[in-house]
């Protein structure tokens, strides 16, 4: 049986934005242990760090050591080994700076786009799976709710 004023009152509200910032950083981590998991089924394995300095490379072609370290907020000694045994497997290449000679630029080599393509198709299909277990009400308010974050989110000054 309602409770007097039971229609007066509001909808229940989500819990608040530390709560919901919880539960966010607990999908994160689930999420990349998912992609984590079908990037390892990939043709050319890679470790997290390669695979985040390739998808940095893929970005920003031609960026120099310095320019990736900063990006990947890691050490240049770090990332020169990184880029070193990328480079040994086929995946990046360097060549000298046209303005500079002393710099060097890093690209993706084709072999290189070919692998984070065929990583992204697996991640892909791995999350697509488990959002086809959703509930559809539930996907599409998760969709809607992703996209009013990113739009909130672009609009914000960045963060350092």
């Amino acid at each position: 049986m309602a409770e007097y004023g039971d229609a007066d009152r509001e909808p229940a509200r989500a819990d608040g934005p530390d709560v919901v910032a919880g539960r966010i950083a607990d999908a994160v981590d689930s999420l990349t242990g998912l992609w984590a998991a079908a990037a390892s089924r990939a043709s050319v394995r890679l470790s997290p760090h390669q695979l985040r300095a390739m998808r940095a490379l893929e970005d920003l072609p031609g960026t120099n050591l310095t320019a990736l370290a900063e990006r990947l907020d890691a050490g240049l000694p770090s990332v020169s080994r990184l880029c070193d045994r990328l480079e040994a497997a086929g995946l990046v290449v360097r060549d000298a700076a046209p303005h500079n000679r002393r710099e060097v630029e890093l690209r993706l080599t084709t072999h290189g786009r070919h692998v984070l393509a065929e990583v992204a198709r697996l991640r892909n299909r791995a999350l697509a799976e488990v959002l086809r277990a959703m509930d559809p009400d539930a996907l599409d308010a998760l969709d809607r709710s992703l996209r009013a974050f990113a739009e909130v989110q672009k609009n914000l000054p960045p963060t350092k």
